[in-house]
């Protein structure tokens, strides 16, 4: 602790008492104190009591002088600043009255300079003037009027708290009024200004301004004097108010001295035969025989340790000193200066000196102790004597720590938790309220604490609004955790009703007696509102409100269980908007949403109350007729396409023609199960659309035209799904150069493959028809370019494609059509790091002449980027080479049924070398596709065909690189067909 021996301290040093003391005792006890501490003399105390008021007197004049030369200062610089607004004046009349004369710019220059200083004192004047002024502001403009930089912050002051005072409320009025003839002033200036300026200056003119500069520094003459006579005015009744405002808080201050003083000395007086009366009181009392003593002689220093604190400490006789030392050298450092303190205060005070500290035994440990004494005082109040005892209290402060570790992590539990706990004593009476039961009650804890539940809040079954059974009685009355049943509300004092869960358990203490009941509520309002919200919009359209496929289907469930066992006859229809895509392309989406709304209605009022009405996506609608035969279902079919055929639809003042192609299946004619029922009422919808649109077709069984549409159909829906799961995988096929065949191939074809529902693989000519005919190609190219794309991008980040010269990625027709898919594509290549280069997009001969003009723009916008492209099946067509010059294409792949037999068939051979001379010339290279065997590879050569692709070449396999072949690995995403 570094302490000097503390009887030196008690006798000689100076102690500064608490200010807990001081409040206590008031100025008096405080300034004896100091004087007895500081050793003055018994008179010179009491002189010191007597003059420490005058003192304080004495500070607060200097305070008032100090203020009243400020004022005055303030006052001198609003005189000076006169005299430098007086002297620009006339300087900028001198000057503006020579410009007339000499027309020199710098005549004019000058008086604006001039002008400036009586303009910064305005500008300082209104900003001061202002409610909420900028003082930074003000200060600029005080020294653009040539102000002292050290007046002006008195300035603003005078200007600030002496504004509405008589005499200074008239001199800025003659300010204000100066202010305007500077205005004034400065308008004229400029008039003659651009008048001079003038390629003919109007001297008639320029005399009529320069007289009105004559008239008003003219005016401007009394109105400077007037200042100065008011700013001499407001000097002097400033200085007579400071005078006045000075005797009277000065002889104010003198009396308030007196009075404390007087009373300061009756403290004084009482405060020393108090302390006479008690200095040879001293408590040597100890508490249990299992204390240690010991008493300190303040005045010599010695210490007496009783043999009970050696033993505390683990020391023997003579083991430990007789100063205090032996005390401060044992204590811990973290403790010594918060015992120094609490010893000061005794020593100052007198309080009684409880301490709390650690010291070091015998064995190297530290051990917590209380030390409690008192202390005797002289005749002086100097203390010369203390005693007192030492206890140990190690486990106590262990026991302290972890009850405070468990009561602290216990609240932080409460407090953070969302749900609402309350605890209450065996009475019922609340005890505790965490934050959020306050929120969910309405009520503070310290309000709530001590009431009953009943008297806070009440809990109200939800289906019966009776009140619930009471769940602390529950509690206490059966020993065990009790759950309350679901549908509780708990209503509030202010009448809001919160739905919530409810459960309460015992509070038992160690003997596993119950002492209390814990509450616990948690609000389920959002939970309850949203699952109702979900419900429903699980099972009804956000558009139309109708119920959506899925619940149209559990209906439709239910009506084929009901046929089965009952033989109750009912019928589905199926309704496909004929002309909602033209409305869409024509009046955009808000159209469409409102046509589809208008429909609904349309619908939903020509059919019975127990039908089911529901829309089942985009444009589709679903009916369920329960209960209705046959005929009559065919009846309601038509009489809904023709509601539809008679309602056109008006929008953006067109008028558009809606019809609706229906599809009736009567359940009847089953037994189906519920997606037979949906496959049969899509593919008669799709055959009503077929034979010309806006009609009804009823579905029958054998009917072999809708057998096939409905096995199309169901490959539609294979796709979908096979899109959606993932189970589309691309294979690469080598096409190897027969111009270089020792060179490794770095030119491949991406081809399509399906995994069907068991993991096998689906031939492309099983899906792609189904695809092409229900326009799902564009789906797939997506799907399949961005796959290859991504794919390729990996491996060129891994460094696995350093050999790829041409990757062929096969586009449908469709695509090829799509402006929306091209720029889709260009994005893709932009974005995705891939040489367009090394990208080769084939397209089929018949989709290419098919849509002749839209596959040269689509060719030509790729080509741009620097893809390439392939002609495929080239020579299948009839009119192969008449539109061949047409099309921008790098590469020609001979039809495969050429290739095939051309070893046995010399036509065939006849066709492959004519295609091959006629790419060659065009300057186009050529690709023999269906190359199978050694044979048919060693003619091509003969032939001159640059490239050759077949399983003769090398068979599919998955795309990507694997440990032995240096090709790409699967991906994600891929190529179209096959």
């Amino acid at each position: 602790m570094g302490w000097d021996s503390l009887q030196s301290a008690a006798v000689r040093h100076p102690l500064v008492p608490r200010q807990a003391g001081v409040v206590r005792r008031g100025a008096a006890q405080l300034a004896g104190m100091l004087a007895r501490l500081l050793g003055i003399p018994p008179v010179t105390r009491r002189l010191l009591l007597v003059i420490w008021p005058f003192l304080a007197i004495v500070v607060v004049l200097v305070a008032l002088g100090m203020a009243s030369v400020e004022v005055l200062s303030a006052g001198r610089g609003y005189v000076e600043g006169e005299s430098h607004w007086s002297k620009a004046q006339k300087e900028a009349v001198f000057f503006l009255t020579r410009y007339a004369a000499t027309h020199s710019e710098d005549d004019y220059n000058r008086f604006l300079a001039s002008l400036a200083v009586p303009q910064g004192d305005e500008k300082a004047r209104i900003e001061l003037d202002s409610a909420h002024p900028d003082f930074t502001l003000a200060k600029q403009g005080f020294i653009e009027g040539l102000n002292h930089p050290d007046d002006i912050p008195g300035m603003i002051w005078l200007f600030r708290h002496f504004r509405r005072v008589s005499y200074f409320d008239r001199s800025v009025t003659v300010w204000t009024a100066g202010d305007r003839y500077i205005a004034e002033l400065a308008d004229v200036g400029a008039r003659m200004h651009a008048v001079a300026s003038s390629r003919h200056p109007d001297e008639r003119l320029l005399s009529q301004l320069l007289g009105r500069v004559y008239a008003i520094d003219a005016e401007l003459s009394p109105l400077e004097d007037v200042f100065s006579i008011s700013l001499g005015e407001a000097t002097r009744k400033t200085k007579l108010l400071l005078l006045i405002s000075t005797s009277l808080i000065a002889t104010t201050l003198v009396l308030i001295g007196i009075a404390l003083s007087r009373r300061m000395m009756a403290r004084s007086e009482a405060f020393e035969n108090a302390l006479r009366l008690s200095e040879e009181r001293f408590n040597l009392a100890v508490n249990g025989s299992n204390d240690g003593l010991w008493d300190w002689n303040l005045v010599t220093g010695d210490v007496y340790y009783s043999p009970r604190c050696r033993e505390l400490l683990g020391h023997g006789d003579g083991e430990i000193g007789h100063d205090i030392e032996a005390l401060v050298s044992r204590m811990h450092p973290e403790d010594r200066q918060a015992t120094r303190t609490a010893l000061d205060t005794h020593l100052a005070d007198g309080t009684l000196l409880d301490a709390e500290y650690r010291l070091k035994c015998a064995s190297g440990e530290y051990r917590w102790f209380r030390m409690r004494g008192q202390s005797v005082r002289n005749d002086n109040g100097v203390p010369v004597r203390m005693a007192g005892s030492v206890t140990d209290i190690t486990e106590r402060k262990l026991a302290e720590v972890e009850l405070f570790t468990e009561k602290e992590r216990a609240q932080v539990t409460l407090a953070s938790i969302g749900d609402a706990v309350i605890t209450t004593d065996m009475r019922g009476l609340i005890e505790y309220v965490n934050p959020a039961a306050e929120q969910l009650i309405g009520c503070r804890g310290d309000e709530a604490r001590g009431l009953p539940l009943a008297a806070v809040f009440g809990l109200l079954d939800e289906s019966t609004r009776e009140a619930t059974p009471d769940p602390i009685e529950s509690v206490i009355r059966e020993g065990r955790p009790v759950e309350v049943a679901a549908n509780v509300l708990l209503l509030r004092r202010d009448g809001t009703e919160i739905s919530v869960d409810e459960s309460a358990a015992p509070i038992r203490d160690r003997s596993g007696r119950i002492t209390g009941v814990v509450l616990v509520l948690r609000d389920v309002s959002s939970e309850r509102q949203y699952a109702a919200k979900l419900s429903y919009q699980a099972s009804h359209d956000a558009l139309t409100g109708l119920i959506n496929r899925r619940e149209f289907e559990h209906r439709l469930t239910q009506a084929l269980a009901s046929a089965a066992g009952s033989e109750r006859q009912h019928a589905v229809l199926y309704l496909d908007l004929d002309q909602f895509k033209v409305v869409n392309d024509t009046c955009g989406h808000a159209a469409g949403d409102e046509l589809i709304r208008q429909i609904a209605v349309a619908l939903q009022q020509r059919l019975r109350e127990a039908d089911t009405l529901a829309r089942l996506g985009g444009d589709e609608f679903g009916v369920l007729l329960e209960n209705c035969p046959p005929g009559h279902a065919s009846r309601i079919a038509e009489t809904l396409r023709q509601t539809l055929v008679d309602r056109p639809f008006v929008s953006q003042n067109r008028s558009f023609a809606i019809g609706a192609s229906v599809g009736v299946v009567n359940l009847a004619d089953g037994p189906f199960t519920l997606a037979e029922v949906l496959r049969a009422a899509d593919a008669a919808c799709y055959m009503a659309k077929e034979k010309g649109r806006n009609r009804v077709q009823i579905y029958h069984p054998k009917d072999s035209e809708l057998s096939l549409r409905q096995g199309e159909m169901e490959w539609v829906a294979r796709i979908h799904r096979a899109l959606d799961e993932g189970r589309f995988r691309l294979y690469a096929q080598h096409i190897v150069d027969l111009r270089r065949p020792l060179r490794p191939s770095g030119h491949f074809e991406l081809l399509v493959r399906m995994i069907d529902e068991r993991g096998e693989l689906v031939p492309p000519m099983a899906f792609i028809p189904a695809a092409e005919r229900y326009n799902l190609m564009p789906m797939i190219d997506r799907w399949v370019v961005g796959t290859a794309l991504s794919t390729l991008r990996r491996l060129r980040a891994g460094g696995r494609v350093d050999d790829l010269e041409t990757c062929c990625i096969n586009l449908s027709g469709t695509s090829i059509g799509d402006e929306r898919f091209l720029e889709l594509l260009q994005d893709l290549l932009t974005g995705s790091g891939v040489p367009p280069a090394s990208i080769c997009f084939e397209v089929t001969e018949t989709a290419a002449i098919a849509n002749l003009t839209q596959a040269t723009h689509f060719i030509e916008e790729l080509r741009a980027l620097g893809c390439r492209f392939a002609l495929d099946d080239f020579g299948a067509g009839m009119a192969s080479f008449a539109y061949l010059k047409h099309l921008p294409v790098d590469f020609l792949k001979i039809d495969g049924s050429f290739v095939k037999d051309m070893l046995e068939d010399p036509i065939d051979r006849a066709m492959v070398e004519a295609i091959n001379h006629i790419g060659h010339v065009m300057g186009k290279e050529t690709i023999a596709e269906f190359v199978e065997n050694e044979q048919t590879l060693a003619e091509l050569r003969k032939v001159g065909v640059d490239f050759a692709q077949g399983y003769g070449v090398a068979k599919p396999v998955l795309f990507g690189f694997d440990e032995s072949t240096p090709r790409p690995q699967p991906a994600s995403y891929g190529a179209m067909r096959a």
